[in-house]
């Protein structure tokens, strides 16, 4: 189908991204209390089933949540794949079919890693260097799913004109705040993996154990992540100073004050989760204000490079 559909379908469209985008975060914010209890291997090493079976006979509180966990991951994966199939109603080469696409290209990747990460037996108690790696790759994947779902909704209404291209000076500015985000994310997986997988016993400990170079790498790379964050985030924080992308429009000054406000909030729920030695309903509120965080950051560049179309309803 190639012709323009109309604003209730448009509108219809746009609901179902945001509705999908929701069972998503919340899918992530569930898989963030799989690991964080432990309970990775409450399935056994058995994927797409649990301990063999359609629906677990095992009553244990590991089995329920990891279970759950596989149930909102299908749920969250058939949502894409409407998106992806309600997109052909738009024109071949608009925005928003290209962003579905995409969104159904990431979540296959992120249920893919998921099943990897069972059958390799990365989970559980697993302290491997490899898990660290797979848990850096699944959060950045994590990252552009949630990008792409996003512009999937923005883009469901905002037509397929209108582009403000950047200079060279913004593109080197922008990818470089976008590589810092997600490497900040990556190193957020590992350390938030440390913290579950060695827990420390007081604060002074923890630091200790961080500098020591005979403890595990596990342990020691944990301390990147806090650095990471504040270069990252004061770097964007400087970009947005410096209108590193451009002349602002008036919808992307207001984006921009409320992804300065979640950056700060970001910084302070990080520093309090280190003085509490993480627990994990403080662990689940950081990350989830670290995607609020990124999808801030990419709901602001989208606003600066189409600024006379993004999140306006298509003239009729």
């Amino acid at each position: 189908m190639t012709a323009t559909p109309s604003p209730a379908f448009a509108r219809r469209y746009q609901r179902l991204a945001w509705f999908t985008l929701a069972v998503n975060l919340a899918v992530i914010l569930w898989g963030a209390y799989v690991r964080a209890t432990g309970s990775g291997a409450g399935c056994g090493g058995s994927w797409p089933l649990c301990n063999g079976d359609v629906i677990p006979l095992s009553r244990t509180a590991e089995t329920f949540i990891e279970y759950t966990h596989r149930i909102t991951s299908g749920i969250g994966l058939l949502l894409v794949i409407g998106l992806v199939y309600l997109a052909r109603h738009f024109p071949p080469g608009q925005r928003v079919r290209r962003a579905a696409i995409a969104s159904g290209i990431f979540i296959i990747i992120e249920a893919l890693i998921g099943a990897g990460l069972v059958l390799f037996d990365l989970v559980g108690g697993n302290t491997s260097t490899i898990r660290a790696f797979a848990s850096a790759v699944h959060l950045s994947n994590t990252f552009l799913l949630l990008a792409s779902i996003t512009l999937t909704g923005v883009w469901a209404r905002s037509g397929g004109a209108g582009y403000r291209a950047p200079g060279r000076t913004s593109w080197a500015a922008m990818t470089v705040a976008f590589s810092g985000l997600i490497l900040v994310g990556a190193s957020g997986a590992i350390a938030a993996l440390g913290d579950t997988l060695f827990p420390a016993a007081d604060l002074a400990t923890a630091f200790a154990e961080d500098f020591n170079s005979s403890t595990r790498l596990l342990v020691r790379l944990r301390v990147l992540h806090p650095f990471l964050a504040i270069a990252a985030g004061g770097y964007v924080l400087l970009g947005l100073r410096l209108d590193w992308i451009g002349e602002k429009s008036e919808q992307s000054q207001t984006i921009e004050r409320r992804l300065a406000g979640l950056i700060v909030l970001q910084w302070a729920a990080g520093a309090v989760n280190v003085v509490l030695l993480a627990p994990i309903w403080l662990q689940l509120l950081h990350l989830f204000i670290a995607d609020l965080v990124w999808l801030a950051f990419v709901v602001y560049v989208e606003a600066q490079l189409f600024p006379k179309t993004a999140l306006h309803p298509p003239q009729q």
